[in-house]
This record gives structure tokens, C-alpha cells and sequence, in this order.
């Protein structure tokens, strides 16, 4: 099974405020399909987020995908800590 952490939209669409959790995914899972573990959120409007950097780190040594912005804001967050 392949496993990818990528966002999840719970934000507002009609208002225009979206907000979004990072998540861990089967590959074959929609967007907002079944998730295995939630692993912090982002807020674009805002430039927020708040990550479970240890967490991930597990899920990336167990060979998880990041999609290409999770990937942005895990950087983000390491040059920040």
C-alpha cells in the first residue's frame, strides 16, 4: 500500500476562505476520502500552518509521498525551527 500526505480541504468554499489539514492518505483515496492520521493544518489566506514535524518524519522513513505543497511547507517549517 502506498501512503501520501497531502492537504485536505475544510475550509469555506462559497466565502473564499479556504483552510486545509495535512493527512495521510492511501494512494487510491480521494481528497477527501478516508484518512489514516492527521498531521497538522494550513490556512493560505493567512500563511499559518502548524505541522506534527515528528510524525511526519515517522511517515516519511516509512516511505510516504509528499504531494508537492506539503512538501513546500514541510521546508518552510524546517528553515523556521
Amino acid at each position: 500500500m502506498a501512503v501520501h500526505i497531502r492537504l485536505r480541504r475544510i475550509g469555506k468554499n462559497p466565502k473564499g476562505k479556504p483552510h486545509f489539514r495535512l493527512a495521510v492518505y492511501d494512494e487510491r483515496t480521494g481528497r477527501d476520502g478516508r484518512v489514516i492520521e492527521e498531521l497538522g493544518f494550513y490556512c493560505p489566506t493567512t500563511g499559518d500552518h502548524k505541522l506534527k514535524m515528528e510524525k511526519i518524519g515517522e511517515w516519511i522513513k516509512k516511505g510516504a509521498q509528499l504531494s508537492p505543497t506539503v512538501k513546500s511547507l514541510f521546508k518552510k517549517s524546517q528553515k523556521g525551527a
